[in-house]
């Protein structure tokens, strides 16, 4: 399988999900603006997709992936089939359970994550609601995780991609069509939440179907409970709870902290990490999503070697198109914010505020982008445990820099915190794999970096010279213009990047990457 051509179709899918997720977040900026009710929204969201990320895209894929692809590569496909079901027999009842008591709980869970809004009690009142309308989200996106780490390990790679851009169409969809009926209009992006959730399960059902693997519910949840496969990876999920939860502990640490900072704080940071979730998703999370199996076979085959070319692939790659993305976010700040956000509501002021957060998190981007990718290198050999001592670690400096930074850059400071820490969790993370012998540098990294270096110098001498010949505000009643001046501005830095390269003898030959399927 050729791993390039597969991250530029999972990359493809990607990019068509953070598309229409732009599209939705710039819909919500024009309709709702930044206020205490979009923030509040932000946050009742938070808590389901917190939990989504804490136990099943996060922790549970961790610990599943590397199990399913040892069964499927060494037990044979009746063992196989038979985790699957079992493992699907208890995730599905252990998430009805939870669904139920985050419901009832929601007003709880809320003084956790929006502190600053318990003395407004109509707000405070609005998040409860959210919360509970958005709360089966969980359920739904954790059994979503469960049918793609199995057709990622089948090495289909595009459904499990595509699924989000169902949750952004129907947040597009309800924003657009169903807020103006409703008394509270943001109660539409709650529910808007809920049914992305049902239809981002659904669509994996015909590809589960097609490979003979749709997990099989079973009322007998104690047999399932005790089968081995599935207790070696609720083993190993209780050190994956933890390295991803100190992550997570952090964002909502953030998120309390923004929630009494000044309103719209909170809107500001989330359309800032919106935009910088796009390289983010389109490298980062794609290459992990690749690596993992490809670790996990090499892990069960014994080959080191391939083990660690992955890993080496991986990071050059990450290098090659993270490094000009930070540089963008850095240098450009204000012609994106404005060209996507400054429309209706969303005030000049905002488009300050946002492109401070984005300048912070373009500080972190590489280190946040590395993070998914030396991550794996640890899960593909089914040690979790280093990584939580790690991401523990990480998230004391983070809430450390937070002391440092918010009281002199407000929210900027929560995205700098949030980026520099990654950075920390990238260095330890690669330190580890260096020490333990897992991964070895291949031949030519001096030479590497120093030619993109050059590159990235000169790209970012244009994006900025190019930025400064448009009045971004000012061009708010010629968005089509100005949507045509952004186009240039990154054509031309991407043009000189990409030119530098090849004029000091990049090719893409030179990073494809072939493993046996």
């Amino acid at each position: 399988m050729n791993l390039l051509r597969t991250l530029a179709s999972i990359s493809g899918m990607t990019m068509l999900s953070r598309v229409t997720g732009l599209v939705r977040d710039i819909l919500i900026a024009t309709l709702f603006g930044a206020d205490a009710r979009t923030d509040v929204f932000n946050i009742a969201f938070r808590i389901p997709n917190l939990l989504r990320r804490l136990f099943a895209e996060g922790a549970f894929s961790q610990a599943f992936v590397p199990i399913l692809a040892e069964y499927k590569n060494s037990h044979g496909d009746v063992a196989t089939r038979q985790l699957i079901d079992r493992v699907g027999t208890v995730m599905t009842w252990t998430l009805l359970l939870t669904c139920v008591l985050g419901i009832m709980g929601a007003p709880v869970l809320l003084y956790f994550f929006a502190e600053g809004y318990v003395g407004d009690p109509v707000i405070f009142d609005m998040a409860i609601v959210m919360t509970r309308i958005m709360f089966p989200y969980i359920g739904f996106m954790s059994l979503v995780a469960l049918g793609g780490g199995i057709l990622n390990t089948w090495r289909e790679f595009k459904v499990p991609a595509f699924t989000p851009v169902l949750y952004n169409l129907s947040s597009i969809a309800c924003s657009w069509l169903l807020a103006p009926h409703l008394a509270q209009p943001v109660y539409a992006l709650a529910i808007g939440v809920f049914i992305g959730g049902v239809l981002q399960l659904g669509v994996q059902v015909p590809a589960l179907l097609r490979i003979g693997m749709l997990p099989r519910i079973s009322w007998h949840l104690g047999t399932s409970w005790q089968d081995e496969g599935v207790r070696r990876i609720m083993r190993n999920m209780v050190p994956a709870i933890l390295a991803v939860s100190a992550t997570q502990i952090s964002i909502a640490i953030n998120s309390n902290i923004a929630s009494k900072l000044t309103p719209g704080s909170v809107t500001w940071l989330a359309n800032a990490d919106r935009l910088m979730e796009f390289p983010t998703a389109l490298l980062g999370v794609a290459l992990g999503t690749i690596l993992l199996p490809g670790l996990s076979k090499a892990n069960a085959d014994g080959d080191t070697a391939e083990y660690s070319s992955l890993l080496d692939w991986g990071l050059r790659l990450t290098f090659l198109l993270a490094l000009p993305a930070a540089v963008g976010l850095a240098t450009i700040p204000e012609a994106l914010t404005s060209t996507l956000f400054h429309h209706n509501k969303y005030s000049g002021h905002a488009v300050q505020m946002t492109s401070n957060a984005l300048i912070a998190y373009g500080l972190g981007l590489l280190g946040l982008i590395v993070v998914k990718i030396l991550a794996p290198g640890f899960y593909g050999k089914q040690d979790i445990r280093t990584p939580v001592k790690i991401a523990v670690a990480v998230m004391l400096v983070t809430q450390g820099l937070n002391y440092i930074f918010v009281p002199y850059f407000a929210h900027a400071g929560l995205a700098l915190s949030v980026g520099l820490g990654a950075c920390v969790n990238a260095v330890f993370l690669y330190t580890g794999l260096r020490r333990r012998g897992i991964y070895h540098p291949q031949k030519g990294w001096g030479m590497f970096l120093l030619k993109l270096c050059a590159a990235l110098f000169l790209m970012a001498g244009i994006a900025l010279w190019t930025s400064d010949q448009f009045h971004w505000l000012a061009m708010r009643s010629t968005p089509f213009l100005r949507v045509g001046a952004l186009a240039l501005v990154i054509s031309a830095s991407a043009a000189t990047y990409f030119a530098a390269l090849i004029l000091m003898g990049f090719r893409p030959r030179d990073f494809k990457k072939v493993t046996k399927v």
